[in-house]
């Protein structure tokens, strides 16, 4: 089996029935993400064996799915199947749900001494403290927020939204407005009569850092930034 896919299977009526799927396309597809069939299919093929591409009757399907359609059948297995992984697969996927963890935590949660964000290298550590075991299959954001009360007593981390009060020169708050965008939510804005814009925006408390520098290298150093909370 190649790495760049894997199958999706499921049994019926002991019959047994695969597809050719891409491993992270199939993964988004179950997980409610808006993917087409298309991009998750390797081939739009039902098998009963697809190692041995052996492909399953039309009665066989008629029997266990009431129709013949190939996208009908597939979603059917994929929401409700089987998806298989390779050992190096399942290793990648992790490795990817990992660093959205950490990424989500460096991002949304601050150390409540310091108001700071935690260095990654210290979040990863204290991951690998509390041994942490990573679903591949489960949504990264959804086992970040799961994971915050077991990283607290190694790791203090607060999670926190606050709003920041922006003012950007006419000059650079064209380019400097896809930034902001970027980076939080926009609650107010103004734009001026000289083109400048004052806005309000919330962000996660361990953006703070990232919204100062991206700005400051925005505007060359002319921005304008108060930390309302």
């Amino acid at each position: 089996m190649s790495e760049k896919f894997t199958t999706a299977r499921m049994s019926i009526g002991g019959e047994h029935f695969e597809i050719l799927v891409s491993p992270q396309a199939a993964q988004d597809y179950r997980s409610g993400r808006s993917v087409e069939l298309s991009q998750v299919l390797v081939i739009e093929e039902i098998f009963a064996d697809a190692n041995k591409g052996m492909k399953a009757s039309e009665e066989k399907l008629n029997a266990a799915f009431k129709t013949t359609d190939i996208l009908k059948i597939a979603d059917h297995i994929l929401k409700k199947g089987e998806l298989q992984l390779t050992t190096e697969q399942r290793r990648q996927m992790v490795e990817e749900k990992r660093r959205q963890i950490v990424n989500f935590i460096s991002r949304n949660c601050v150390d409540p001494r310091s108001g700071l964000p935690h260095p990654v290298t210290r979040i990863e550590q204290a991951m690998e403290q509390i041994r942490l075991v990573i679903d591949p299959f489960k949504d990264a954001e959804e086992q970040a927020r799961n994971v915050i009360d077991d990283l607290r007593p190694i790791l203090p981390l607060k999670m926190e939204q606050i709003r920041v009060a922006i003012k950007i020169p006419a000059e650079y708050a064209a380019k400097a407005y896809g930034s902001i965008k970027a980076l939080g939510s926009i609650k107010q804005e103004e734009w001026q009569a000289d083109g400048s814009i004052v806005a309000v925006i919330e962000i996660p408390a361990g953006v703070q850092i990232s919204l100062m520098e991206k700005l400051g290298k925005v505007t060359q150093g002319n921005a304008q930034v108060k930390i309302l909370r």
